[in-house]
């Protein structure tokens, strides 16, 4: 049954400008996520810095503006500066692997370059100290002082100016090393931000937060004018102990809207608190899906064989690609207080890009980042969006009802070109949405851009590279003051107006 919704667009309006950096990803020392991901200096498609030529194309094609390293829970016990200079291997407590460390913030800095984005580095708040956060700043940002010259020595003359920085991972949950108090917590952020901005005060540091009142009150009243943002992380079907990830496509939907749950509750919390307008929200951990690593965060044998379904293409279909979208719509509705996301990870695990011996493959997520990237714009124009909505199975077998369609409108400031994000989250039914407001005479032609497969499991793979793809329609508009664009069941489109 093809349902309508109605969205009546206010051009006049502009609700905000949304931050690039919402487009950003993660890495962490994590299964294939580095050596063999990344960094594989061994692949005869790998560059002369041993970072993969085709991973580095595929993420400046998305134009990732920010990558966050090198964890995640790995950081918590990461000794960074075995990681520049000479380096031995050690044993690393989080994922109880054998950690190369050839990989470091020389080579991490260097891959952040050749992509074009930003480094972002998460610091040990859980081994380390305040001090050694301080001196990582120097190491990266300093022309002066012990840590800058061992900077030069390492054949890195000129400092590497790493505006991105937080304090810590996951340091509120039991399972982090160094999991800290509220109260702990705040003193820790104050220290460590203190002595971090004494070495560079041109730095933006994060914290990691939870969307919790009475936390953040302690933190925030503590170390709150020292911060410039605070880190909240989301992930939303975990695969179980066996090494199985969820399948059910309306079950998985039904956590559609839950992100945007998390970013209005730490938005209030920021309120009331008085942060709004100084402190915004880094997202800087997110997925539809948590990552396999059973008993990893347990004591007892940890089953590293198990961490191969993260690898499996087939866990990855149209139910992660329409979930992702409206993650990213939520991102760009509250512009006004989201800066940063980062999605977790850049390659493999439960990544955007997978990569084997031979190349890469562009899983469903990627192709909806490609989408968002390349064809919205930068102005948040206000909408009102009239959607029917439907019933879907929540995560406690109980039914929870969602809208059909989601949708925000974006502009291009200098050409007037227009952006219009339409997610069907009907996994059968397709969904007509009809567009209203923009002037008779305004827009001459459209583009629809569209990712879809024929069916919700669809997934892309070696064999099959293209089963989920970017579909491409040309339009004519008589009348760009209302007309009509088909949104296919199970997708994620997006509509390019250009100025008549």
């Amino acid at each position: 049954m093809n349902q309508q919704a109605v969205l009546d667009i206010l051009p006049d309006h502009v609700d905000g400008k949304r931050d690039f950096m919402v487009f950003g990803h993660f890495l962490e020392h994590f299964h294939r996520q580095v050596y063999g991901g990344v960094y594989d200096p061994g692949s005869h498609l790998s560059d002369e810095n041993g970072f993969r030529r085709d991973v580095i194309e595929a993420l400046r094609q998305i134009k990732t503006p920010v990558i966050r390293w090198p964890g995640g829970c790995f950081v918590s016990a990461y000794p960074w500066k075995k990681g520049v200079g000479r380096r031995v291997p050690y044993y690393d407590k989080a994922w109880r692997v054998e950690e190369p460390n050839s990989f470091g913030t020389d080579e991490f800095v260097a891959f952040c370059r050749a992509v074009g984005a930003e480094p972002f580095i998460c610091t040990n708040a859980g081994a380390g100290s305040p001090e050694d956060m301080s001196d990582w700043v120097e190491y990266c940002n300093l022309e002066i002082g012990e840590w800058a010259a061992q900077r030069r020595a390492n054949g890195h003359g000129e400092p590497f100016d790493v505006r991105y920085w937080s304090i810590g991972n996951e340091n509120y949950g039991s399972w982090e090393m160094g999991a800290k108090t509220a109260e702990e917590w705040a003193r820790l952020v104050l220290e460590s931000a203190k002595m971090m901005k004494r070495v560079d005060h041109t730095i933006e540091l994060a914290i990691a937060s939870i969307p919790d009142l009475d936390w953040n009150a302690k933190v925030l009243r503590e170390a709150g004018d020292l911060l410039d943002w605070v880190s909240i992380h989301g992930y939303w079907s975990s695969a179980s102990d066996e090494g199985i990830f969820e399948k059910g496509y309306d079950n998985l939907i039904a956590r559609a809207f839950e992100p945007e749950e998390r970013i209005v509750t730490v938005k209030h919390i920021l309120g009331s608190l008085g942060y709004l307008g100084k402190l915004r929200i880094a997202f800087d951990e997110w997925n539809l899906r948590g990552w396999c690593h059973p008993n990893f965060m347990r004591f007892g044998a940890a089953d590293h064989a198990l961490m191969d379904a993260n690898d499996i293409n087939s866990n990855y279909n149209m139910a992660d690609a329409v979930f992702t979208a409206c993650f990213l719509n939520s991102c760009l509705r509250h512009c006004d207080v989201v800066g940063m996301a980062n999605f977790s990870p850049v390659v493999n695990t439960v990544g955007a890009i997978f990569t084997h011996a031979d190349g890469i493959v562009l899983r469903p997520t990627y192709h909806v980042f490609d989408l968002f990237a390349n064809h919205t714009y930068d102005e948040i124009v206000h909408s009102v969006l009239a959607s029917p909505s439907f019933e879907v199975a929540s995560e406690e077998d109980s039914a929870t009802s969602v809208p059909q369609l989601d949708a925000v409108a974006t502009r291009d400031s200098a050409t007037g070109r227009m952006g219009i994000t339409l997610v069907n989250l009907h996994g059968a039914d397709a969904i007509t949405c009809r567009i209203r407001g923009l002037g008779a005479s305004a827009f001459a032609d459209a583009t629809t851009r569209t990712v879809n497969g024929d069916a919700v499991d669809s997934y892309n793979d070696v064999d099959q590279p293209e089963a989920v793809s970017i579909f491409t329609a040309e339009l004519t508009l008589d009348d760009s003051s209302d007309f009509s664009v088909e949104c296919p069941a199970h997708s994620v489109t997006v509509l390019n107006l250009n100025a008549g």
